[in-house]
């Protein structure tokens, strides 16, 4: 059965580094923390042969680059940059990581069916689905995935999300009430964006005006405690959608100040 992991901790605001073990026979991954802000490179650990790389992208697939080959199950609901809803899993795998799951269900181990991976792989392979999905979902999804694949594929909707958060992250580095909560640009995430302010401004306050007046969905993770603001920028967001809410966003502080 499955021995006690080793878990690598990292700070909000950044991520883990990787750390190569002899008996690790699998390393779980996050490409994007949806709560934090927080992206980290999806690079296959040198010196971890046979070893897979299952990777966590419900956030980060269709927004960020990526070299596939660098992991082996990369796995995601489209609910994010896919502009669908959640509750469908999706998972990109690799010959090695259909192979272990193969030699599971040879070893005769017990798995519900619910999570038992060669059910959905058998179902796939025969295009089917082993519980029938909600088509609205599927409708979205396909629709999201032409846009992209007929502009570009991912190059293109990654560029838009590198666009919007080039936008996001400069202003709030030049406004004087506000700073980026990840400090690293090179951690700050592309897809979602968290942004500090000061203390003597109420961040709850401005996303409570800003959905009053249908601007909604900028409310930070509540668990974080943090005074910011999150945004999302999904490819399908336009980039200069990011510039009409900051100016929103410095319109509202303005009043408040008041």
């Amino acid at each position: 059965m499955i021995k006690d992991p080793t878990v690598i901790n990292a700070e909000p605001g950044s991520h883990p580094v990787v750390k190569i073990e002899a008996d690790v026979d699998a390393y779980a991954l996050t490409h994007n923390e949806t709560s934090t802000g927080v992206m980290m490179p999806i690079i296959r650990p040198k010196g971890s042969d046979g070893a897979l790389v299952l990777v966590d992208a419900t956030s980060a697939a269709g927004g960020l680059d990526l070299d596939i080959s660098q992991s082996d199950c990369y796995y995601f609901a489209p609910q994010k940059s896919f502009a669908s809803d959640g509750g469908l899993w999706i998972a990109i795998m690799s010959p090695a990581a259909i192979a272990r799951v193969e030699k599971i269900k040879a070893s005769g181990r017990w798995v519900p069916a619910f999570f038992d991976l060669s059910i959905a792989i058998e179902n796939s392979r025969l295009d089917q689905t082993y519980n029938t999905p909600a088509l609205a979902t599927i409708i979205l999804l396909a629709e999201q995935l032409n846009w992209m694949n007929s502009n570009g594929g991912l190059k293109f909707a990654a560029s838009r999300s590198e666009d919007s958060s080039n936008r996001l992250y400069n202003w709030a580095e030049k406004t004087s009430y506000t700073t980026p909560f990840v400090t690293d640009p090179a951690m700050r995430s592309k897809v979602v964006g968290t942004i500090n302010f000061d203390e003597n401004i109420d961040a709850l306050e401005i996303a409570k005006i800003l959905r009053a007046n249908g601007i909604v969905d900028t409310d930070p993770y509540r668990k974080l405690g943090k005074n910011q603001l999150r945004i999302g920028m999904f490819p399908a967001v336009e980039p200069s959608d990011i510039d009409a809410l900051t100016a929103s966003i410095e319109y509202v502080v303005e009043r408040l100040a008041k």
